[in-house]
């Protein structure tokens, strides 16, 4: 019963602590000012995100006191979700350069990772795979992938909150499935609560901005969410790549192609699908609801299959991609010429 209360209570406080912020934004001038690279076209208050930052982290520790969360996963969670929330938190006032914001990064991945105990074995093609010292390795890159990533999808209205709302409570029911006497669905259960209370204020048309500390502790929560997983077991972490799919599918395809072009793949652009869908579209709604659409009615089924032991993790995996990739493609993901066109 008390989980319950402490549910709801992340999702009121993460609303109350956003309306704060947001108070806070207009008058310390924390706007974002549409510019060419904008997705939005109305000058809008930033940094929203920390209430779920906090909301989050405040509640951990009582999990751990209550027993429903064990102390190597609260020092994984809090340590490094603190570590990348507080360099996004002071690049959102400030600017912080890449290479200090990728060294935070990477700590706090190793740091997370470590608490987790590693990375476990996978299972491939029904193969169980060690992969040793390569797979930590993998694995670190693999988080500050992910961390980084979605802060590039936090381009339009709701999409970084639909995004983690569904794939959270996706995780999280089959992390149940797999195993109901675990509680490691709590942790993902939870976050989606703090995120709604930020996404009242952010559904569009946005009140307020999620920001970097935001969407960089969603992305390596989300990351570490599927190590541990993993450890609960091997299939889960197939799950959890399939639920985040169409972030990674944007964002790795974007990059790629704007890095074959020889462009730096840390400045701000607007190249992404789900930037030309919207564009396309002239609404920000249309696009975060069909992104939460095929989280739900495509990704959570095949993911659903892959625990049921239906279908192989890798070919689940490339089952559900291969349709993202499509739209990837017909939404001209990283397509500059596209860009340049829509700007005219």
């Amino acid at each position: 019963m008390i989980l319950w209360w402490f549910l709801l209570l992340t999702s009121v406080v993460s609303w109350m602590i956003t309306g704060i912020l947001r108070r806070y934004a207009l008058a310390k001038n924390l706007i974002d000012i549409p510019n060419e690279r904008s997705s939005h076209s109305v000058p809008t208050p930033r940094g929203g995100g920390v209430a779920i930052v906090v909301s989050y982290l405040a509640v951990l520790p009582l999990l751990n006191i209550f027993e429903l969360l064990f102390t190597p996963s609260f020092l994984a969670l809090w340590g490094a979700g603190f570590a990348v929330a507080v360099v996004g938190f002071l690049d959102d006032h400030g600017h912080i350069a890449a290479r200090w914001r990728l060294l935070v990064h990477f700590s706090a991945a190793v740091w997370g990772l470590y608490w987790l105990g590693g990375f476990p074995q996978l299972i491939v093609f029904g193969y169980v795979l060690d992969l040793g010292w390569l797979g930590h390795v993998c694995a670190i890159i693999y988080i500050v992938w992910v961390l980084n990533l979605y802060n590039f999808m936090d381009g339009i209205d709701g999409l970084a909150g639909i995004e983690a709302i569904t794939v959270c409570c996706g995780g999280a029911l089959m992390m149940w499935l797999v195993a109901p006497d675990s509680s490691a669905w709590i942790l993902p259960v939870l976050l989606a609560t703090a995120v709604s209370g930020f996404l009242l204020w952010n559904f569009p048309p946005a009140r307020i901005f999620m920001g970097d500390a935001g969407s960089g502790f969603l992305g390596i929560m989300l990351a570490l969410f599927s190590v541990q997983a993993a450890w609960v077991d091997p299939r889960l972490l197939w799950v959890w790549l399939i639920l985040l799919g169409v972030f990674i599918v944007d964002a790795t395809v974007t990059l790629c192609r704007r890095v074959l072009r020889g462009e730096k793949f840390y400045e701000a652009h607007r190249s992404h699908a789900y930037q030309y869908a919207s564009r396309v579209t002239g609404a920000h709604r249309s696009v975060t609801l069909a992104v939460g659409a095929i989280n739900v009615f495509w990704l959570l089924p095949v993911a659903s299959l892959v625990v049921l032991k239906n279908l192989d993790g890798m070919l689940g995996l490339l089952v559900a991609y291969l349709p993202l990739l499509l739209l990837a493609y017909y939404y001209k993901a990283g397509d500059r010429q596209a860009q340049a066109g829509l700007n005219k």
